[in-house]
């Protein structure tokens, strides 16, 4: 484990977090039987919502890193939004999993040559977020701190 936390940097996690995530948006909308993107079905923007969390938590996570803070309770709380964002995640992996094991049963039907590139593409991606995500909540612990808030009044500075 620590080699791929010595190979998968914060900073790397990070920007491949961002990449992997703008990319799986994209691929959000399009349809795998038809070759084509949807923009106009509501289902297809709840992933695009549901991410602005995680973009938001790659934020924090940054900003505390950089500033050298400590964990506070809204971070913590971002963090358990993040852990319903893994369950999502999960979901999403193994319904395309169920979108690619369906390409035999339409042997009648003309499916796009781009169905199964492009669904492998997606579960990998998603693959790839996954993991990612449970990267970036150990670097959160070895780069931040764990949640004590025991102590929480020993790190309030009283300058401010």
């Amino acid at each position: 484990m620590k080699n791929i936390l010595h190979f998968i940097t914060w900073r790397r996690c990070m920007l491949l977090s961002i990449g992997v995530l703008l990319v799986l948006i994209v691929l959000n909308f399009y349809g795998l039987y038809s070759n084509k993107f949807y923009l106009l079905k509501p289902d297809n923007y709840i992933f695009p919502l549901l991410s602005i969390v995680h973009f938001v938590f790659l934020y924090v996570m940054w900003f505390k890193i950089n500033e050298d803070e400590l964990t506070d309770p809204k971070m913590r709380n971002l963090e358990y939004a993040m852990y319903a964002l893994v369950l999502v995640y999960i979901f999403k992996i193994f319904d395309t999993a169920f979108i690619l094991s369906t390409y035999n049963d339409f042997e009648n039907h003309i499916m796009p040559g781009t169905f199964m590139p492009i669904g492998l593409l997606m579960i990998l991606l998603q693959a790839a977020l996954l993991f990612l995500t449970l990267i970036t909540f150990i670097h959160r612990k070895e780069e931040i701190g764990a949640y004590n808030f025991d102590s929480i009044n020993e790190n309030i500075d009283s300058w401010y």
